[in-house]
């Protein structure tokens, strides 16, 4: 039932899948039989049978015993305690997740197990070779391929990390239960695991009870990293090699990466007041400290694989340069400050340096294998919560305890851990606070972290192998020896940079750049094949540098996003300090001139000594944190709400003014280079004049050799679905954005300009989402060309990325959709006229929609009483607020709770509301058989309507209409009637459109999914109805919440999305 089926879309096994099913459903009951008693499972039973024939009667369509049986059923559940209705609900909604974990499992085994894959990088290579492409083509195409995944924190995850975990470990389970060697003695011990971890999550508070900070928010996506995507990254691209050197005779080069990752967790500041300066600046630090964390791992396993002695001359050189410099520098240690207790070990020539005694946890293994007691697809667990300690700090000054210099992950703390925030207070600059620690604190931190250098500790040493034990020399030992080394070091340094404390390094202790520490590694790698070592060259060692590769000191860079607006304010502080007038004033003509002549100016144009707002001054300092980590760290600075080329220009003159005034203190130049500047054109007026501001920003000559200079030639767009299928339905802004991305690609062509189209999709149809390689074959010809960045938001990533094996197919669908459109694009439309067809639908469409959604004065009233959109703010999902200014009006809601509210009670109305106007209105002037064409003939529209076939799918009329019946008030019940109505209208023109004789017709297997799920899904949803019906007469009750909380969980568990 999820939107991505499609992407995973080889059949499941039913048979398999429903035997999992039964298994879980009888361990769920005897878990509850002994937690909550007979008596209550006999309701959870009657309950269940209702519903079951409900359902058997709606398909059998013998519609009025349907209705007497939902009746029944719903009288039931209003007799119900409160205390039966939470348990219910919960059995449910655990029942819900269960089947989900059994889907997923089953989608993984069948693409492990498919001899030919669609969408597959072979199966697509081959289609391309045989439809006439050259192999160097192909090749050439693929190594120059730019992909880039943006993991975003929007607020549509909501299960906690905890369940997560625990869901993961059923999954384990039941791939175990898979094999087929499995005795008898092994299955029972099986079953037990499975009823304990079911236990578990009964026993185990299921909502969230405060909301999660930003970086609660990034370490839920760098733990989707460390678990799923650093073990799918080099399979997926020894695949991509594999295919390549099948078709083209070439393998992958080692440090080419089709695709790359970045995260707004952190840097996403859009109506959101908790990601401030100092939160983006330790994300950012945090992020580094956990890549090399990982690569510390990594080389530790591969010392012990690298043990033989033949090398080139090359690393040999290394090697010895290495020896001496560690003996020169044990000789001076000696020779400054010899301590009594130290025993002499010197590094001879002859040998390597210590070795540790115990192999690292899956050093033995395979690279390509995983490191579970069970070889597994599944991401090996670490409990959740305790990776992170919070330093002990008290008033700002580090304790004792936090100055203890480790490499341990359990000891890394963010500032913004404990409360949430840690935002700047006052207009404080973002700046070390050395001053306000005493000389001896000063003192005793620089000499706990020069002994952290010097050597091991005493029971360490005790560890290490005596000289006569120790090994010939081992010159990849040597060299990985020293490279961990200097990850070590480089850790310590973050360490110290998170705590603002002072840094003396010696840059060659550590590494700054991807490049420095691919620079060993390739050597060893080029050494190995020198002496006839290919194979153990192609092995970790080449999977550890293509995760540097693809990865590189930072895992994911982080993209800045602010709106537009905030811009401006800060430009009016700033001209109206230098008595200029205020800019957000100025006609669009008088900003671009005095913009362009500051950014020609050499001196900066803030002063020092400018007295902001506190919000101005946030502005200013997320500038100065920029110029700080610069484009080494950080990715793009995405600006929302953008609209004419001043936005842009205003944030390049901000950036500008902050690297000039951060290269002065430092007196140096800032690290990495400026940050990339992404218009996202949002609402239908804007995306309508997106490619206008394009050619207006191109024309202007500093920034076209800003452009060129600096960033390549290459300019990035960003489009939003969210905002512009709530502004305007989701057909018509479906139009409207493709049209927006032929407009802006003409437009850079015009200027000889390289675009990127960064596509803002959210995980629901509602917010563009779908699965992506429709998404990808859909687009205009021309607009994919060998680059593209898309966000995965949400619980989309747990759903795409969370296992490794999902996620190399996940990737692998990125990477052939990509390569199909750049080498095959997608057919524009036929004619003009099935252009203008378009036109007269999405005007029809758009009408019908904002008629209903912002002109009829009763919708905003009919949309709080027949949804749970007031209540879903206690579900602590997300860290921003759920509108972005204080109005009660749809129009500053966001699209999240906006799509969520409806998903809820599976009316799902912002995906289909106005058409079925626009079809009917066009198949009654005659033109049905254009629209069946243009169905058959365009990917385009044909991905439009099987998206929104798929959407209607899993509405639910006689649901939607239970909402109304209870909730709504009488005056406003006909609204809903009509809307009802208006749903009808669209399945029907959907129908005739497609040729389908019912909705999912061409996807049998997802219908059997939803049909599967309605026993449990329906009761959550009509025990949603009577829990709201008494909260709204009783708002305070805090069980009533939680029990609501609870059944929002189940349904969005049902239908496997939710914003």
């Amino acid at each position: 039932m999820t939107d991505i089926t499609d992407d995973i879309a080889e059949e499941i096994s039913f048979q398999s899948f429903e035997d999992d099913c039964r298994l879980l459903e009888s361990l769920l009951k005897d878990v509850l039989q002994r937690e909550v008693g007979t008596h209550f499972m006999e309701k959870v039973e009657k309950t269940k049978v209702l519903a079951q024939s409900a359902c058997n009667m709606r398909m059998a369509t013998i519609e009025g015993t349907a209705e007497l049986l939902e009746k029944q059923l719903a009288t039931e559940l209003s007799k119900m305690s409160l205390e039966e209705a939470l348990s219910l609900a919960r059995a449910f909604s655990h029942y819900l997740t269960l089947m989900g974990i059994a889907e997923t499992h089953h989608r993984v085994t069948k693409a492990r197990s498919a001899a030919k894959l669609s969408k597959s990088c072979d199966d697509t290579f081959n289609q391309l070779m045989q439809s006439g492409v050259s192999p160097d083509e192909l090749y050439n195409t693929v190594c120059k391929q730019e992909v880039e995944i943006v993991l975003t924190a929007h607020p549509t995850q909501i299960n906690r990390r905890t369940l997560q975990y625990k869901h993961i470990r059923i999954a384990h389970l039941l791939e175990y239960n898979d094999r087929p060697d499995l005795g008898h003695e092994d299955r029972e011990m099986l079953i037990e695991d499975l009823v304990r971890e079911i236990t578990s999550i009964w026993q185990t508070d299921e909502l969230r009870r405060h909301k999660p900070t930003p970086v609660d928010e990034a370490r839920a996506g760098l733990n989707i990293v460390e678990q799923s995507l650093w073990r799918a990254v080099p399979h997926y691209l020894r695949r991509v090699s594999n295919a390549l050197k099948k078709h083209t005779g070439k393998p992958l080069p080692l440090t080419c990466t089709p695709i790359k990752f970045g995260s707004w967790m952190g840097g996403d500041r859009d109506g959101n007041p908790n990601v401030t300066a100092k939160v983006t600046k330790d994300v950012s630090l945090l992020s580094r400290w956990m890549a090399i964390d990982l690569y510390i791992r990594e080389v530790d396993s591969l010392r012990f694989e690298l043990s033989m002695n033949q090398c080139s001359v090359q690393l040999s050189q290394l090697t010895h340069q290495i020896l001496e410099k560690e003996k020169s520098s044990e000789d001076r240690h000696e020779s400054w400050n010899p301590p009594s207790n130290w025993n002499q070990i010197k590094h001879h020539g002859q040998y390597a340096p210590p070795l540790p005694t115990q192999l690292p946890t899956g050093a033995a293994l395979p690279s390509c294998t995983e490191r579970n007691d069970v070889e597994s697809h599944y991401p090996r667990l670490d409990v959740p919560g305790t990776e992170f300690m919070p330093l002990n700090r008290q008033d700002g000054k580090a304790s004792s305890k936090a100055e203890e210099s480790t490499c341990n992950v359990s000891k890394l703390s963010v500032n913004t851990f404990g409360n949430g925030n840690a935002s700047n207070s006052g207009n404080a600059p973002v700046t070390p606070r050395s001053a306000s620690f005493s000389s001896s604190q000063l003192l005793a931190q620089r000499k706990l972290f020069a002994e952290s250098q010097i050597g091991r500790t005493s029971f360490q040493k005790l560890l290490e192998p005596s000289s006569s034990q120790k090994p010939g020399l081992a010159p990849y030992r040597v060299v990985l020896g020293n490279v961990k080394e200097k990850l070590s070091k480089t850790q310590k340094r973050l360490e110290l940079l998170l705590e603002e404390l002072p840094c003396e390094h010696d840059p060659w202790d550590y590494y700054e750049t991807s490049d420095q520490l691919l620079e060993p590694l390739l050597l060893c790698y080029d050494s190995l094949q020198s002496c006839g070592s290919g194979i153990l060259a192609d092995g970790r060692l080449a999977d550890l540098i293509r995760r540097v590769a693809t990865f590189g000191m930072v895992l994911m860079k982080l993209d800045l996003r602010q709106e537009s607006g905030r811009h401006s304010d800060t430009l009016d502080a700033i001209t109206r300090y230098l008595d200029m007038g205020t800019y957000s004033e100025w006609d669009e003509g008088k900003k671009l001139e005095f913009l362009s002549r500051e950014l020609k100016g050499k001196r900066p144009l803030v002063p020092p000594t400018i007295e902001v707002a506190p919000d101005v001054n946030e502005v200013l300092d997320t500038f100065r944190v920029a110029a700080e980590l610069g484009s080494d760290s950080l990715g793009a600075y995405v600006i929302s709400m953008a609209s004419n080329a001043s936005d842009v220009l205003a944030v390049e003159l901000l950036q500008k003014d902050a690297r000039l005034a951060v290269a002065g203190e430092l007196g140096r130049p800032c690290p990495g280079g400026t940050l990339r500047v992404v218009p996202l054109f949002e609402t239908v007026k804007d995306l309508r004049e997106a490619g206008s501001a394009i050619r207006k920003l191109l024309s202007i000559d500093w920034y076209r050799n800003h452009i060129i200079k600096n960033h390549n030639g290459h300019q990035e767009v960003m489009v939003g679905y969210s905002d512009s299928g709530k502004d305007a339905g989701r057909f018509t802004a479906a139009w409207e954005l493709y049209k927006a991305q032929e407009d802006v690609v003409s437009a850079c062509n015009e200027y000889g300009i390289k675009v990127t189209l960064f596509h803002g999709r959210g995980g629901s149809i509602g917010r563009g989402g779908g699965p992506t390689y429709l998404a990808i074959q859909s687009q205009p010809p021309g607009s994919v060309m060998g680059t593209l960045r898309s966000t995965e938001q949400g619980e989309m990533v747990q759903a795409k990325f969370g296992l490794p094996q999902m996620a190399v197919r996940q990737l692998e669908i990125y990477t052939t959709a990509v390569l199909l459109a750049t080498l095959r694009p997608p057919l524009p439309p036929r004619e003009l006229k099935w252009r203008n067809l378009m036109e007269d639908m999405s005007k029809i469409s758009c009408n019908t929609y904002r008629s209903t959604v912002y002109e009829n004065p009763e919708f905003l009233a009919y949309f709080n009483e027949a949804t749970p959109q007031a209540e879903l703010g206690y579900l602590n999902i997300g860290s921003r607020p759920t509108r972005r200014k204080s109005s009660v009006g749809i129009g500053h809601l966001r699209a999240i709770p906006w799509i969520f509210a409806w998903t809820q009670t599976r009316f799902v109305l912002p995906a289909w509301l106005g058409v079925g106007a626009g079809l009917k209105g066009v198949c009654e002037k005659g033109h049905t058989e254009d629209l069946r064409a243009m169905y058959k003939e365009w990917p385009f529209f044909q991905s439009t309507i099987d998206l929104i076939e798929m959407v209607l799918g899993k509405a639910d009329i006689p649901i939607a209409k239970h909402y109304d019946e209870v909730l709504v008030s009488k005056k406003r019940q006909q609204l809903g009637v009509e809307l009802r109505r208006e749903l009808l209208t669209a399945e029907e023109f959907v129908l005739s459109v497609t040729g389908h004789e019912k909705l999912s017709e061409n996807n049998r297997s997802l219908r059997r999914l939803i049909e599967s799920r309605l026993p449990y899904l329906n009761p959550m949803n009509m025990l949603q109805v009577e829990i709201l019906k008494r909260l709204r007469c009783d708002d305070d009750n805090t069980k009533l919440r939680d029990a609501l909380l609870i059944t929002i969980n189940g349904i969005a568990a049902g239908m496997r999305n939710t914003g």
